[in-house]
């Protein structure tokens, strides 16, 4: 496995592969590193022939007083682990390597960045826009995988890599859950053991709202307001928002009809949790 700090030594991994006749697969991450990292990377190898996989914490997606500065950095951990999954090539730079100056150039993907976290964060999908236009030019994959649980992450890079006839794919692999149904995430670890155990409520509440939709519900607010009942079962939770979206535009609905995107934002401690499922009301 070759590891790269700059530009210039990912560029010319890449450029070996390439010259191989390899195609590219492209995990970009923050570290950290989980199963679900693992699933992608697998979902990448398993899809092409030369897997690169991006370790960076990219600064411009946090907003004042977020998490950046205690945000979990293990790189020796997620080089192991990426060594044990078959990755070729981990990317990771430094915040000086990828921002070498003041950043006067950004991605602002307009309308699918504004509803749900981007209410709460702003400036957030900037951010995230950003850094990925920058490490789709500098790897240029064949296809980048990203998570479903990262919802509007995804739906902001599609947009993107479509609005810029950029030349890859974006596949989008499912969520992957612990036993309880907590879905999995870096910042799981910030929770205590009883905030741990509080956290499988979201999930619980999701799948509350597919009962209700393969029973005929279709009033996006009733879905909802049952939704919250079962979240406020944990009284320590904060909820930030619960809602369904249409599963491509993000646009808040008021019927449930075709594929929605029932979305969740909360809080337990200082964590910040975010998860979704996709529901077809049509498929009952």
């Amino acid at each position: 496995m070759q590891i790269a700090k700059t530009i210039t030594e990912i560029r010319a991994c890449v450029s070996q592969a390439r010259a191989a006749g390899k195609t590219v697969g492209f995990v970009p991450t923050m570290g950290a590193l989980h199963v679900g990292h693992v699933s992608l990377i697998k979902a990448a190898a398993e899809r092409c022939d030369f897997v690169v996989v991006s370790i960076f914490v990219n600064p411009t997606q946090f907003g004042p007083g977020e998490d950046f500065e205690k945000y979990p950095r293990p790189l020796d951990k997620d080089l192991a682990i990426c060594e044990e999954s078959g990755v070729d090539a981990v990317f990771a730079p430094s915040p000086a390597e990828m921002y070498p100056r003041q950043n006067l150039t950004w991605v602002t993907v307009e309308k699918v960045s504004e509803p749900l976290c981007g209410r709460f964060r702003p400036g957030h999908f900037r951010g995230v826009a950003t850094v990925c236009a920058k490490l789709f030019n500098v790897v240029g994959p064949n296809a980048a995988f990203f998570g479903q649980k990262d919802a509007q992450q995804v739906a902001v890079i599609q947009r993107m890599v479509a609005d810029l006839n950029m030349p890859l794919e974006i596949v989008v692999c499912p969520t992957v859950r612990e036993p309880d149904g907590l879905a999995t995430s870096s910042r799981n670890q910030y929770l205590s053991p009883q905030e741990r155990k509080d956290a499988t409520v979201i999930y619980r509440a999701l799948q509350r709202s597919a009962e209700l939709i393969r029973e005929g519900k279709a009033a996006a607010a009733e879905i909802t307001r049952y939704m919250g009942e079962v979240l406020r079962q944990v009284p320590a939770l904060r909820i930030e928002y619960v809602s369904i979206v249409d599963a491509e535009s993000l646009d808040d609905l008021r019927r449930v009809e075709g594929k929605v995107l029932v979305a969740v934002a909360a809080r337990l401690g200082s964590t910040r949790l975010i998860d979704n499922i996709v529901v077809d009301a049509t498929a009952k």
